[in-house]
């Protein structure tokens, strides 16, 4: 998924960061994802919004993006 996420990235001009978080590191989110890896989920405060699991869901990415303001950070759990 990270792959096809990066390329996804470059196709959109660079248009959102990246960010690889390991699930194991922290309790929260071993809690809540534990077996559902790899996931991309969107952080927005203290809400994290799912947008897809083991496979990326291009149209899922781009919908959120169209939605989203420039600049928007996507962190993909491991």
């Amino acid at each position: 998924m990270l792959a096809a996420l990066q390329v996804l990235r470059g196709e959109q001009g660079g248009s959102f960061d990246i960010d690889v978080v390991d699930i194991d590191a922290d309790p929260l989110h071993l809690a809540r994802f534990d077996e559902l890896v790899p996931v991309l989920a969107v952080f927005e405060g203290t809400e994290i919004l799912e947008l897809c699991r083991y496979s990326l869901d291009v149209d899922a990415v781009l919908a959120y993006l169209n939605v989203c303001a420039a600049g928007a950070s996507a962190e993909f759990l491991s």
